[in-house]
């Protein structure tokens, strides 16, 4: 996987012809703002209204990249840079949305909404957002230039966009593939014709199935080989030892079990994150704040003075805006540069990015510390969720824009733009969702199950088992610098059995695939194999990803109009 994505960085960039997309030029316009902010509301208002109503929230960026291109070009635009930085924007508050969804709304779930206004909300979204900006600007350069990350979505993303310029057989190949993914998605979920999951077990505990999802089989042939295998590791030793073997011995109920793997998985995540900060950053530092960056990539003094400006807006707005002790502003906003990195290893391995759960390991260590008002802590989760979206999800455009060639530096200006922009229009849609349908509204159950939410809320007491969590910790570092993927394990124990039962069918087709691409012929001057092979995956996965942004749309107009 990484030879492709140098394969797709290093490519020559062609001669444009009429209508035909570009890899040069500069990728901040007016027209692409004007586009970018337009499409920003629009998106940003529906990840609201699907992560509360659906609890997913699919990643925009394939159907932002296409939108962004096709509007462009409809004014003379060709620029595929341009077309990057203006999908950006037009995503950023995507993020923004999931992490206040995500978590404020387990205050209504537990009925202290009376104490929570929009402008707490608005507090807490800008906090994480100017905290998400800062990380992204400190971890890109690592986590997306220096690293080996496979960031599916956005090497996706990428192959779009170049498919443009390619045209023939790539084009087809691409746009192929995701026509067939858009018609299997809207068939199981819009239709309903086909099975969201299949064979299905009654295990106590576990949810043992298949997620019919080409988007998930598309994420394990993209990621491959042992990433996936110690992803699928950590699953079976959760769901099938931990839970189901324990239950079944009689060690614990199946309550407990649950409790001790979840507290597991974050622990293992954590730790991950915290190896990465000991392994990768603390050495690297001095590359951070170089005053030379490859291709306007690096932080110059300047730089870092606005970066440092932004840390302290974030830690007022906090301390006395959501009042927050000065010591809990503090370990907010070093947990949140910590939280990112985990955040954007995981997103660059998996496509996927727990942000509800970085933002509970946070609110753990902040009602450690004495605090002990529910509503405050929610207010860390949000926080947090916020800047893991913000900071962790982006860095798959960061990786299209790395592969076509777009400047680090505008990339993260329409980030700013998109993010900001996204805050306002977050807290608006779940006040206005508030208004018409009242908070009872919200919970397991009701119109809006806002399911991440509510694990929050019940987990806003305390680690279910802290010994687990304490063992995770330590295992996850370990691991890590003995250079073993603990984030992977870590996914695979605490994310649903039927998700981490899929990726590694997807990865076994690419072996199958690579076996046979490595006895087959290739003529001159056509895709490689290995590039068809990643051309066809990113098609599937995008083709579910458009789907999924079209029918939160049509969601959100049918729900508005009912």
């Amino acid at each position: 996987m990484a030879s492709n994505a140098k394969h797709l960085a290093t490519a020559p960039k062609k001669a444009a012809p009429n209508g035909t997309a570009t890899s040069g030029g500069s990728g901040i316009s007016l027209a692409g703002v004007i586009i970018g902010i337009i499409g920003c509301v629009i998106i940003t208002a529906s990840s609201v209204y699907t992560a509360l109503k659906m609890g997913a929230l699919p990643w925009p960026t394939i159907f932002t990249s296409i939108t962004a291109l096709v509007l462009l070009r409809a004014f003379g635009h060709n620029s595929l840079n341009e077309a990057n930085v203006t999908q950006i924007i037009m995503s950023a508050g995507s993020m923004v949305a999931g992490g206040l969804a995500f978590t404020i709304p387990g205050i209504w779930m537990l009925g202290q909404a009376d104490q929570v206004s929009w402008v707490e909300m608005l507090l807490v979204a800008l906090s994480g957002t100017l905290l998400g900006l800062v990380c992204t600007a400190l971890i890109r350069r690592r986590l997306v230039e220096e690293s080996n990350l496979e960031y599916p979505i956005g090497v996706a993303a990428a192959q779009t966009l170049r498919a443009s310029q390619a045209g023939g057989a790539t084009g087809v190949k691409l746009f192929g593939s995701m026509a067939l993914a858009g018609a299997w998605a809207a068939a199981r979920d819009v239709l309903g014709v086909i099975p969201a999951m299949l064979l299905t077990l009654p295990i106590p505990g576990v949810s043992f199935g298949l997620y019919n999802s080409p988007m998930m089989l598309s994420v394990g042939f993209l990621v491959g080989g042992a990433a996936v295998a110690f992803w699928f590791g950590g699953a079976v030793l959760a769901n099938l030892g931990i839970i189901w073997g324990g239950t079944t011995l009689g060690l614990y109920d199946v309550a407990t079990a649950q409790g001790i793997v979840s507290s597991l998985g974050m622990g293992l995540m954590m730790g991950s994150g915290l190896g990465v900060v000991l392994r990768d950053i603390i050495p690297s530092i001095p590359r951070y704040f170089s005053r030379k960056g490859e291709k306007g990539g690096g932080l110059r003094l300047l730089d870092v003075g606005g970066l440092a400006l932004l840390v302290a807006a974030a830690s007022l707005l906090v301390s006395f805006g959501l009042g927050l002790s000065p010591v809990a502003s503090a370990v907010i906003v070093a947990l949140s540069f910590v939280t990112t990195i985990m955040s954007a290893q995981s997103v660059g391995q998996t496509g996927i990015d727990p942000m509800e759960i970085f933002g509970l390991i946070v609110l753990l260590a902040v009602a450690a510390l004495g605090e002990s008002s529910q509503i405050k802590l929610f207010y860390v989760a949000g926080i947090i969720a916020v800047a893991c979206g913000l900071g962790g999800d982006v860095m798959s455009d960061f990786k299209t824009g790395q592969l076509i060639g777009t400047n680090p530096r505008e990339m993260w200006i329409g980030q700013a733009i998109g993010a900001l922009l996204g805050t306002g229009v977050s807290v608006a849609v779940m006040v206005a969702l508030v208004s018409a349908y009242g908070t009872g509204a919200f919970g397991p159950g009701q119109q809006f199950v806002a399911a991440q939410a509510s694990v929050v809320a019940t987990m806003v007491s305390g680690i279910p088992s802290v010994p687990a969590f304490a063992a995770g910790l330590v295992a996850g570092i370990v691991l890590y610098c003995l250079r073993l993927p603990s984030m992977m394990i870590g996914l695979g124990v605490y994310l649903p059995f039927y998700m981490s039962l899929s990726a590694p069918i997807g990865a076994l087709v690419k072996v199958v695939y690579d076996f046979i691409a490595k006895h087959g012929k290739g003529s001159e001057g056509e895709l490689s194999h290995d590039d068809t092979g990643i051309v066809v995956a990113s098609g599937l996965l995008g083709g579910e990803s458009i789907v999924g942004v079209i029918i939160a749309l049509m969601t959100v107009a049918t729900g508005l109009m009912g």
